[in-house]
């Protein structure tokens, strides 16, 4: 595959992906439940939450920018042979992940937290195999990206959206979900993965904390 079939490539997928899990999953949501779920940016202007949404929207930019300007001759990326049909792959995956979490959220699926809000904690499905699986899919579509147009631009792109998604979960999720759901919460943490099986689970002596 050439720089410049993988760039447009990667910049129609990130367009198409984006609109997917964002927009349309939105418009689907506010049908069923009244609400889109968008709850915006957690946190005061420059506290940890606020700069983990900063760096949210920092990195879907960058993930659009990499491949376009790859695509415009601005940046010329490195060759190498392999890397772009394992990216274009990597990328469905995870987009098509993305949408199979969101979905399996059902009415609870939100972007953002409302901490005066009371949501269901969804165990089932995907989540049975780790905590957050939305995230770890969209990690796993922006390495494809990633792999498709391999610029500085690109990787930025996946090392804020990784600070974004650890600040997002560990700094606001976590905390509401422990408060709102206490010893259910703790009891799932103790068994799942926060990102990847079996990974980031609670030791069991912490439940008896909660």
């Amino acid at each position: 595959m050439s720089v410049h079939t993988a760039s447009l490539l990667a910049l129609v997928l990130y367009a198409v992906g984006v609109i997917t899990t964002f927009g349309v999953r939105s418009w689907i949501h506010r049908r069923k439940t009244g609400t889109t779920g968008f709850q915006g940016i957690s946190g005061t202007p420059g506290s940890i939450k606020w700069w983990g949404g900063i760096l949210f929207i920092v990195a879907m930019v960058l993930g659009a920018a990499g491949p376009a300007l790859t695509l415009a001759g601005v940046v010329v990326p490195p060759r190498f042979p392999g890397f772009a049909w394992a990216g274009f792959v990597v990328a469905i995956v995870g987009f098509l992940g993305t949408l199979a979490a969101q979905s399996g959220m059902g009415a609870s699926w939100r972007i953002g937290v409302d901490a005066t809000e009371r949501t269901d904690l969804v165990t089932t499905g995907l989540f049975a195999v780790v905590r957050n699986p939305i995230f770890t899919a969209m990690l796993g579509a922006m390495t494809g990206i990633a792999l498709m147009a391999p610029t500085p631009i690109s990787v930025s792109a996946l090392a804020c959206l990784f600070l974004a998604v650890q600040i997002q979960v560990r700094v606001v999720e976590e905390p509401y979900l422990n408060r709102i759901h206490q010893q259910a919460y703790a009891a799932y943490t103790a068994k799942v993965g926060r990102f990847l099986p079996g990974i980031g689970r609670t030791p069991a002596r912490r439940i008896m904390q909660h």
